[in-house]
C-alpha cells in the first residue's frame, strides 16, 4: 500500500491504516523523542500524545513535506512542550546523533580532540534552557533558524542570537573542563 493510500485512510479514521502508520514511525520518533527526554516512559508518552495529536490533525498534513518530517515536527515540539511543562534538563547524546559539521578552524564548533560525546552532553545539559533547545534543534536535530523559529515561537533573529549565545557559553564549558577548572 502506498504512503499515500495509508494516510488517506487514516484520514477516514482506518483503524488497520493508523496502526500501519503508527507501526512505521514509532521507533524513529522515540529516538527523537529520547533525544530531548531523559526518561523512556516519559519519551513513549510523548510519542503516543505526538500520535494522537497527528491523527487528529491529519486533515491538516498537506504533503508539503514528507509525513515523516511533519510527524517529527510534532514530536519535537511535544518534547519541549513537556520538558517546559516538568523543567527538566536536556538528554544524553549518543556518538551517533553527532554529525561533523565541515567548518572552519575560526568557527565556535570546533573544540579539543580530547573532548568527548560525553563531554559534550554535560556542557551542553549546563546551557541555560534557551540555549539547551536551540543548540539541540540546531546541532542535533538538524533544524535550521527558520524552523527553530517556528518551533520554539521565537524570531529568526531570536534563533540565531540564542545559538551564537550557546555556542560561545558551550566553548568556555569545554575549555574550562579541558583546563581542569570545571568538573
Amino acid at each position: 500500500m502506498f504512503q499515500v493510500d495509508i494516510i488517506e485512510q487514516c484520514k477516514q479514521n482506518n483503524r488497520k491504516a493508523q496502526m500501519q502508520l503508527y507501526n512505521q514511525y514509532c521507533n524513529g520518533m522515540y529516538i527523537v523523542a529520547k533525544r530531548f527526554l531523559k526518561d523512556a516512559h516519559d519519551a513513549e508518552d510523548v510519542v503516543q500524545e505526538a500520535f494522537i495529536k497527528a491523527f487528529s490533525k491529519l486533515h491538516q498534513y498537506k504533503a508539503e513535506v514528507t509525513f515523516g518530517a511533519w510527524l517529527k515536527r510534532i514530536v519535537v515540539n511535544k518534547s519541549i512542550d513537556f520538558l517546559k511543562s516538568k523543567k527538566q534538563q536536556l538528554v544524553e547524546l549518543d556518538e551517533v546523533h553527532l554529525k561533523v559539521v565541515d567548518t572552519g578552524h575560526n568557527d565556535k564548533w570546533l573544540v579539543e580532540d580530547t573532548i568527548t560525546v560525553n563531554d559534550v552532553t554535560v556542557a551542553i545539559n549546563q546551557l541555560p534552557e534557551k540555549y539547551q533547545y536551540v543548540v539541540m534543534l540546531y546541532l542535533i536535530e538538524g533544524y535550521d533558524h527558520q524552523e527553530i523559529s517556528e518551533i520554539l515561537n521565537i524570531t529568526e533573529v531570536a534563533s540565531r542570537t540564542q545559538l551564537s549565545r550557546g555556542k560561545v557559553k558551550l566553548q568556555e564549558l569545554l575549555k574550562a573542563q579541558k583546563n581542569g577548572t570545571g568538573y
